[in-house]
């Protein structure tokens, strides 16, 4: 399609306005950018991760004890032992909160909840102990934490 008008005339900008749409065009590109980088820089941790940060914490509690159907067991073993239950949990283990629920809160052969007796001798149920490392972790990797 043509025009036929003939006094049609492209658009003009006033002096100076040229310089103003390409500084307000860089100044939008720059703000995506740094939108794009922040995202790319902290992105949502995946419920693997999640679950990989609760079976360290129970690794990392030094000489709390984790107690599992009427035994003290040390730290290193009791992640093995998680690490073995989320294995062989498959499928049904899909979020943190799984995890919790159906691997690291008692024993799936006698139904006694585990417990960690911390170094001062308190005795905390791991579910407690994990629910709150969750928390923890879920608002130290919240977007803009």
């Amino acid at each position: 399609m043509t025009c036929s008008n003939s006094s049609f005339r492209p658009l003009r900008l006033a002096a100076g306005a040229s310089a103003w749409v390409r500084a307000l065009g860089l100044l939008f590109a720059s703000v995506c950018l740094v939108i794009t980088l922040a995202q790319a820089q902290s992105p949502a941790p995946t419920q693997a991760q999640r679950i990989d940060y609760l079976i360290a914490a129970i690794e990392s509690m030094g000489t709390a004890q984790f107690i599992r159907n009427g035994s003290a067991y040390d730290a290193k073993a009791a992640a093995d032992h998680l690490r073995l239950k989320r294995r062989m949990a498959g499928s049904s283990c899909q979020s943190a909160e799984d995890f919790i629920r159906y691997c690291a809160s008692q024993s799936s052969t006698s139904g006694k909840p585990y417990e960690i007796r911390l170094p001062d001798g308190t005795v905390v149920s791991a579910a407690a102990f994990l629910q709150g490392k969750l928390a923890e972790f879920d608002r130290t990797h919240a977007p803009g934490g």
